[in-house]
């Protein structure tokens, strides 16, 4: 039961915002949702397992709910609490608004920071040793020799650094860190550690203390999956003691599966393998013959055994088999007889090499802190040694994905392979899961205290059981599930138009019929967005319209053409002049656009937004869910198309006084048996329907 000092605290709470706020509306739904989520962390719907499921519609107030209704019970139970988020935009919100204003209205004292992963900040000694005047030392772990543009902003930053102006973060640099610089410099696990005299200040160490002592985490949903596949508690706090409330939660899923997902290359990782082979005697030296002679022989033995494999394998790859993608995919994610062969030697050679290294960089590491080699040479050498580390880790667990056998049970893993894109004749393995709900079950939702999750999309066609099924949810009777409706007056302020045209978006001539209707659609709205399902028809419209936009003095502002951030700056300073301002865009404008007021009053979509599984994952997917006498299409594609097209909806009123027109130009929603639940799952505008 939640105890009455928690009651207290959120009154009080309460009571203290609408006295902050001098706009301040209750809201119905959203004192609901407070309510829901303290009683479930309280254990009052579930003991054990204390999970909510909340779907809130824009203008509920989602995050200032889930603050008011976490914080008090963690602070009383002396747990943690980990906000994770998907963009970059919701964790500036919570960090520079809703935090800061909770910490006035809450009486108690807490804190808050914003986490990252390692891979956000820099080395202080890969930096140092990138800038050393030893031009081999400089050199030796770049892929390619290093351009003077690149040697010139490492300096600057060494500079930087060593003079207090700048943290370390990748984040906080003024300027954009190309990639092959930063892959240089980036902070990693093996190399960068406090044990190590030059260690000890550097800026993930400092940012891992403050992270400790924090009362409320902000991270993203890459952080949790990384944290929670190293096992937990290794970069965030354990699950055992962390409240977790998972903002934009339709998106962990497709992000836990990135993580569980591996790519290497065929040649390129046999070049970096003979790099590493003319450094082995060099890093045993270091570690001290005696106690490494073995593991420098199994090093040797293993790299030889892979570099020769790596090669046969690229060699034996036929060219006939891809797809005009550059891709081929094994069916079933079954391989052939001689690759599966191969991929059981490369992952045996593999996890030896990385077993070998591993005991090396090790006993580097124990001299090193005993000052038996002087600490320069030691730190270069585990900085050396820890970035082939990585790169072995990766590719053991590449092999081992491509070697395990496919399981009687569950979906198989999607196997493939893709011609490099940047060396010519190389070609790169890749391997996915394909579900990984039982991966989240087992290593979070299992082990959290409570586990809040929310978005304003997490239903498709009105039921929860897709995204369950994605996020590993299988506690359906112990997890309390809410759908809250926006509190915007749809029905008055907004209409959803389905025109009647003589076409539908699967017709040759749909492109020529958009040419010639939108224009219509498009007369006397000031403020208009258009979203495709493909940039190359979203191309085509726009080059056939751009002579009648010069004519009537519209601005069109096409996604692509320039960052998104300035085509939105200009929408935003056309509406304010009075122009004529319409955007195109494809998918991404469906999601995350917050354009208010007058900033959006007319909304086209041009075509029911189906994903077409051309991706590999998504064809294997398809293929599994036939392969059991499913219907892919309507088990994947049409709640999929549900979710996106309530995303996409759902950029044109962002406020409650906010008004204007959806125009669907897709007549699907009306003649197939699937368009009439897309349809009732979009919010309640009026309908008006024309007939052909």
């Amino acid at each position: 039961m939640l105890h009455n000092q928690i009651k207290s605290d959120i009154k009080q709470c309460y009571e203290n915002l609408s006295n902050q706020l001098d706009n301040f509306i209750p809201r119905r739904a959203q004192n609901y949702l407070v309510a829901e989520i303290a009683k479930t962390l309280g254990g009052e719907y579930h003991a054990k397992h204390r999970m909510l499921v909340a779907e809130a519609g824009t203008g509920i107030g989602k995050s200032l709910s889930y603050l008011l209704g976490a914080i008090p019970f963690a602070v009383f139970n002396n747990k943690k609490i980990l906000i994770s988020t998907a963009t970059v935009a919701l964790q500036e919100q919570l960090i520079n608004k809703d935090l800061p204003l909770f910490n006035r209205i809450y009486p108690k004292e807490f804190s808050f920071i914003l986490a990252k992963g390692r891979q956000r900040y820099c080395c202080n000694h890969k930096l140092e040793t990138s800038c050393s005047s030893d031009e081999n030392q400089q050199v030796s772990l770049w892929d390619e020799k290093p351009k003077k543009s690149d040697l010139d902003i490492l300096k600057r930053m060494l500079i930087a650094s060593e003079s207090g102006k700048w943290d370390g973060d990748r984040d906080s640099w003024p300027t954009t860190i190309p990639d092959r610089v930063w892959q240089q410099i980036v902070a990693d696990k093996h190399s960068c550690h406090a044990g190590l005299p030059k260690h000890r200040d550097c800026p993930f160490a400092k940012a891992r203390e403050h992270l400790e002592k924090a009362d409320v985490i902000i991270a993203n949903h890459a952080l949790l999956m990384a944290d929670i596949e190293l096992g937990g508690g290794i970069i965030l706090p354990e699950p055992e003691k962390t409240i977790y409330v998972i903002d934009e939660a339709h998106h962990l899923p497709q992000v836990a599966r990135d993580f569980s997902s591996a790519a290497a290359s065929l040649k390129g990782a046999a070049n970096w393998l003979e790099k590493l082979n003319q450094s082995v005697g060099r890093l045993a030296e270091l570690a001290d013959y005696k106690k490494s002679g073995r593991f420098q022989t199994a090093l040797s033995e293993n790299i030889a055994l892979l570099i020769p494999s790596l090669r046969q394998i690229a060699n034996s790859i036929d060219d006939a088999q891809f797809n005009k993608d550059g891709v081929y995919r094994f069916e079933h994610g079954e391989l052939p007889a001689w690759l599966q062969e191969e991929a059981k030697g490369c992952k045996d050679a593999s996890k030896k090499a990385l077993q070998a290294l591993g005991k090396i960089h090790d006993l580097i590491s124990e001299r090193s802190k005993d000052n038996e080699i002087l600490p320069r040479v030691g730190e270069q050498a585990l900085t050396e040694s820890g970035f082939y580390l990585q790169r072995l880790e990766n590719l053991e667990k590449v092999w081992n994905l491509m070697a395990q056998p496919n399981k009687d049970k569950g979906a198989p893993l999607a196997r493939w392979i893709e011609k490099s894109p940047d060396r010519e004749n190389d070609y790169i393995i890749e391997v996915s899961p394909l579900e990984v709900g039982h991966r989240l079950d087992q290593l979070l939702w299992s082990r959290a205290v409570g586990s809040i999750l929310v978005s304003a999309t997490l239903r498709a066609l009105n039921q929860f059981d897709y995204f369950c099924r994605q996020a590993g949810i299988f506690e359906k009777e112990a997890t309390r599930f809410l759908a809250l409706a926006s509190p915007f007056d749809y029905k008055n302020n907004a209409r959803l138009v389905i025109p009647a045209l003589p076409l539908e978006p699967q017709a040759d001539k749909f492109t020529d019929l958009l040419i010639d209707t939108l224009p219509e659609y498009l007369e006397g709205e000031t403020s208009s967005l258009v979203l495709f399902s493909s940039y190359w028809q979203m191309n085509q419209v726009a080059d056939k319209l751009r002579p009648l936009a010069k004519k009537n003095r519209w601005e069109l502002l096409i996604q692509g053409e320039e960052s998104r951030h300035i085509i939105l700056k200009k929408h935003k300073e056309n509406c304010q002049k009075g122009k004529t301002s319409i955007l195109f865009g494809t998918g991404s404008f469906s999601e995350g656009l917050d354009l208010p007021g007058n900033l959006l009053k007319n909304l086209i979509i041009t075509k029911i937004p189906f994903a077409v599984p051309t991706s590999p994952v998504e064809e294997a997917h398809a293929e599994y869910i036939e392969s059991r006498g499913g219907n892919p299409f309507l088990q994947i594609s049409v709640p999929e198309a549900s979710k996106k097209l309530i995303q996409s909806v759902g950029r044109l009123l962002r406020k409650e006084e906010d008004s204007g027109r959806v125009v669907l130009l897709d007549r699907r929603v009306i003649t197939r048996r699937y368009g009439k639940a897309l349809l009732d799952s979009l919010p309640p505008f009026e309908r008006v329907i024309e007939h052909v």
